[in-house]
């Protein structure tokens, strides 16, 4: 009897034999899983360079002979630990920076206790930003910075840039930052003003609580986690998948909880009145302008961002008010974008190029 075309009996036994032998990988690489920790994240030496209530200011220790003058000040999202930014050896944003000659610092943050529920938006522009920008300063004994701001920690660096317009910051760097808040779709429709209470939100549990707004990520794709571990199931046998699923999968559930008058502040002028992108935001009783803000910006946006959709990133750079300007799409999603393969190949060189002619 003649096999079905395409079909080679003589090679049934091998694939059987591969078939089992995964199956085996799988299972003992699953007990594995289980039974063991993920990479340690976050590890290129540092020093707290200061450390008060919900901020922390990291200066990273140089890996380079030469450093450029400029030092670089990191602002993170508050919703998320900068640690997304200093994966591991070779996948390190921190790293790649500072193998390349710059002067490093970070402002990230913590979980505000329930007696800092009281922050308001002006805690964070007027006071901590400005404060870990006089201590890069004084540590560095440069008066220029350059800050970096990645997603909301954009829209704080925007903020600051905006009503500090005679400096200190030299270069402005953001990262998949909105500034057209109609267009978060799922964001704008979740905290609807005629049925979202945020006053009574606020008011009954003082901070927003992490699963709240890790489940309003997770209802951007609420599909994501699902297909996400049955990749991991049928890639268990690969140590590498495994060891940088680990990595995302554990930044992305490390959501911090939100101070609940600056989560007041952040639906009511951003998302309800959408007052960064009409000029009409201000911060502590002084004047937001996008328009205000003329030192040289790159503003690198993703192709496939489900958080930030290009929508409500795409009017910035029109809005800025510099001479020097510029906007680059790349490939890849709202993380994928800054940290992982995609980020050392695209984003990482581009940024190196931009902003060391910048820096001097």
């Amino acid at each position: 009897m003649n096999a079905p075309a395409g079909l080679d009996f003589a090679s049934i036994p091998e694939r059987i034999q591969s078939e089992v032998q995964r199956a085996i990988q799988r299972s003992i690489k699953g007990v594995e899983y289980f039974s063991t920790s993920g990479p340690s994240l976050g590890s290129t030496p540092k020093d707290v360079l200061h450390s008060r209530g919900t901020m922390s200011l990291y200066h990273y220790r140089p890996m380079s002979d030469e450093i450029y003058r400029v030092p670089v000040l990191i602002v993170m999202a508050t919703t998320n630990r900068g640690y997304i930014l200093d994966l591991v050896p070779g996948q390190s944003f921190i790293e790649f920076l500072l193998k390349r000659g710059y002067d490093v610092y970070m402002l990230d943050w913590s979980a505000p206790r329930p007696e800092e529920k009281s922050l308001r938006m002006e805690d964070y522009v007027l006071d901590f930003i400005p404060d870990c920008i006089r201590r890069v300063q004084a540590d560095s004994g440069e008066q220029d910075v350059s800050v970096i701001g990645y997603c909301f920690g954009g829209v704080l660096s925007l903020l600051y840039g905006s009503i500090h317009k005679d400096g200190p910051m030299k270069n402005l760097i953001c990262f998949t930052t909105p500034i057209d808040f109609r267009e978060m779709k799922l964001f704008s429709n979740f905290s609807d003003r005629r049925y979202f209470d945020v006053d009574h939100l606020v008011d009954s549990v003082g901070n927003v609580p992490p699963e709240m707004i890790l489940s309003s990520f997770e209802m951007l794709r609420p599909a994501s986690r699902t297909v996400s571990q049955i990749q991991l199931w049928e890639n268990i046998w690969n140590d590498e998948f495994v060891k940088s699923y680990r990595m995302f999968d554990r930044w992305a559930t490390d959501t911090l909880p939100l101070a609940g008058e600056y989560f007041r502040a952040i639906t009511k002028d951003l998302m309800w009145d959408n007052k960064l992108f009409n000029d009409t935001m201000s911060v502590g009783g002084r004047a937001a302008r996008l328009e205000d803000i003329k030192v040289p910006i790159l503003h690198a946006v993703a192709e496939h961002d489900h958080i930030v959709p290009y929508d409500a990133a795409k009017h910035l750079i029109a809005k800025i008010g510099s001479a020097d300007k510029e906007e680059v799409m790349l490939k890849g999603g709202h993380v994928s974008l800054v940290a992982g393969a995609n980020a050392v190949k695209r984003l990482w060189p581009k940024l190196d190029s931009w902003l060391g002619k910048r820096s001097t």
